[in-house]
């Protein structure tokens, strides 16, 4: 996204959470981790150069103005990437070095959160408010 842009249209978060969830699924079921690094880099080029290739992909099958889709905001977005990243490292982590519980805790953690995200709740969301909520009550008493 360019940085003028205070928003992301929700159908580009879902595809990037729908990234999320498929790879897992498949990793799980073929062991084909390195198909991990697909949302893994694109989060990362989301967070370092302000485009996500997943979203930048989806983008061409938009049939409306980004505009007329409902916004995400773009620094909620940038902390839940922050979170699926490290999520995602830990699961291939866990797969390069042969631990399979890391490998599924994290790669688990990302799946059932994006999911739920789909659904309707952002766990990054909730952490991200209580962390704001705790500042800013440790700032004011």
């Amino acid at each position: 996204m360019k940085e003028d842009v205070k928003y992301i249209p929700r159908p580009l978060v879902r595809s990037y959470q729908w990234s999320i969830v498929a790879s897992v699924i498949i990793v799980w079921f073929t062991g084909a981790y390195a198909l991990l690094l697909v949302p893994l880099l694109a989060g990362i080029s989301g967070l370092l150069f302000k485009r996500n290739f997943i979203m930048e992909i989806a983008k061409v099958f938009l049939r409306k103005e980004l505009s007329e889709y409902i916004p995400e905001d773009v620094d909620q977005q940038r902390f839940n990437s922050v979170i699926s990243i490290i999520c995602l490292v830990g699961g291939l982590l866990g797969y390069i070095f042969g631990i399979p519980f890391m490998a599924y805790f994290f790669t688990a953690m990302v799946a059932i959160a994006a999911f739920v995200a789909i659904l309707g709740f952002c766990i990054g969301c909730f952490i991200r408010f209580q962390w704001k909520q705790y500042q800013y009550k440790r700032v004011n008493n």
